[in-house]
């Protein structure tokens, strides 16, 4: 009888000790009720928060060294010519409905990401120059593209082209963003669109990347709710309804690090920094000088203090500093310097002749008209911008627009000046910008050798080479004035002290949440 009560203690032990380590629901606080949800599909950022848990990816990258390792894929070649990505997958992985994941699953997914009729807003055109998926073996199969494009394993670490189960998709049809099936360590419990995203643990789940630090998930149940009013936040956070608060406000941020029952974990993002744009075909700024006035007279540290409290980095260059490929050199460009400015302008042949404040040349007053989205502190920097080049004699005219009419203003160049900024781990994300047939090219450059480099690096898989390209497309923009940089962007999170080992993956915005633990 001892003996059969000592071995029902020990199971008692074993079971507890590698069970998650609670069954509260951890609640994580969403900025953004989007749209759609399916990663094929839809492009926000947000879906990711949740759905990196749910997805798999054939590799991942590591955020400590920003090198690719395997996932569903255990390893992997690409042919000599760059167009044929061979992946040798895992045998053991299963979708959360039982269906198993094998090369098919891959060609599956692949096909249906860049079917036209499905419209994908960004998934698609993360492969590039896809061409077509050929199943070799149950577990081979190869990606084959129609000219090199070094992006894509970065392309393929990310939800957008996580996999999803056949079964599913092919069962809910147009619904599926309601009950999407992955094969990661939490299960799509629950949607309810504008109201909350409930998760819930995969018990079963014992093929995770190097970069996950447990086996399984260590928290039962996440709920994702949404707090789109950004003054909501902080206080969802002190008052104990979320654990975890994305995007906090700069200033909530400051006083949350300075109490002991909450920290802030600031996710560096990589990508493009938050830019002022300046339209090099629309006079004053088709001129040089006038474009390099605007980036010596403008404070740069003074409006990542004031409008950001510090909380992000100024930016000196087209490429946020964590991106791959960044050229520190860049930052030795255009020191705050209004002396410097002003006699740029003079060079350029604008006065104040009538002691006004304003220059002029040729009767024309030197007024700019400056277009801003309403969110990331665009208006604040705006008027920040505008104070500092009233000092140096330039007046500004400035509009607060909604995304459709800043899409619309930038592409047919209506505008002086217009900001925008955008995430991306690969600095291939300069080509969305820079090259002359960009769809963001909003200042409106057109230059054949940066088109060249741009190109180049796109397809060479020499990385020495990319970083050579992409070091001379950055000095190229800070030379050319095109862009003004403000700051590089910062994801600040608020967290509950309760909540231990909160991380997030090279993208700066999806956490790893198979490790976050919740203490009771």
């Amino acid at each position: 009888m001892r003996y059969i009560l000592l071995v029902l203690v020990l199971l008692t032990f074993l079971l507890t000790s590698c069970a998650p380590q609670t069954h509260q629901p951890l609640v994580y606080g969403l900025t953004l009720a989007p749209s759609g949800i399916d990663p094929h599909v839809n492009a926000s950022s947000e879906l990711g928060i949740p759905l990196s848990s749910v997805y798999d990816t054939l590799v991942y990258q590591d955020p400590a060294t920003g090198e690719f390792v395997p996932g569903l894929a255990q390893r992997w070649d690409v042919s000599e010519d760059g167009l044929v990505y061979t992946f040798y997958l895992r045998d053991d992985v299963t979708f959360h409905d039982d269906t198993p994941f094998d090369a098919e699953a891959v060609r599956f997914n692949l096909e249906r990401i860049t079917d036209p009729a499905l419209a994908s807003q960004k998934a698609a055109f993360m492969l590039g120059p896809y061409a077509r998926t050929e199943v070799v073996g149950e577990y081979e199969v190869q990606i084959h593209l129609s000219e090199p494009f070094a992006p894509l394993l970065d392309a393929l670490s990310q939800v957008y082209l996580g996999m999803a189960s056949p079964t599913a998709v092919e069962e809910w049809g147009d619904e599926y963003q309601l009950h999407q099936v992955g094969s990661g360590p939490f299960v799509f419990a629950e949607y309810v669109p504008g109201d909350y995203l409930l998760l819930r643990r995969n018990p079963d789940y014992a093929w995770g990347p190097s970069i996950y630090q447990h086996d399984t998930a260590q928290v039962e149940e996440i709920r994702f709710e949404f707090f789109t009013d950004p003054a909501t936040r902080s206080p969802a956070l002190e008052t104990g309804e979320a654990h975890i608060m994305g995007e906090i406000p700069p200033q909530d941020a400051v006083r949350l690090t300075e109490d002991e029952g909450f920290y802030v974990e600031a996710a560096a993002i990589p990508g493009v920094s938050l830019m002022m744009f300046m339209n090099t075909t629309r006079a004053p700024l088709d001129d040089p000088l006038v474009r390099q006035a605007l980036l010596y007279g403008t404070n740069r540290a003074a409006i990542v203090s004031t409008a950001f409290r510090g909380t992000s980095p100024v930016a000196y260059g087209p490429l946020a500093a964590v991106t791959r490929g960044y050229d520190p050199a860049v930052e030795a460009y255009y020191p705050y310097d209004a002396t410097t400015a002003a006699a740029l302008l003079e060079q350029a042949g604008w006065v104040d002749a009538d002691n006004d404040g304003v220059r002029e040349r040729d009767g024309e007053p030197l007024t700019l008209e400056m277009y801003l989205m309403g969110w990331g502190y665009m208006p604040e920097v705006g008027q920040l911008l505008a104070s500092q080049w009233a000092e140096i004699g330039i007046a500004v005219q400035s509009e607060v627009v909604s995304y459709p009419e800043a899409l619309e203003i930038g592409a047919e160049g209506r505008h002086h000046l217009i900001p925008f900024n955008l995430s991306g781990s690969d600095p291939d994300i300069l080509r969305k910008f820079f090259h002359s047939q960009a769809s963001f090219n909003w200042a409106h450059i057109d230059d054949a050798e940066m088109d060249g480099w741009l190109e180049e690096a796109a397809r060479t898989s020499d990385e020495t080479r990319r970083d050579a390209l992409y070091r001379q497309v950055q000095l190229r923009v800070m030379d050319q004035a095109l862009v003004l940089p403000i700051r590089d962007y910062v994801n600040l999170n608020g967290v509950s002290g309760s909540v231990s080992d909160l991380r997030f993956d090279a993208q700066g915005w999806f956490p790893i949440l198979i490790d976050v633990t919740l203490e009771e």
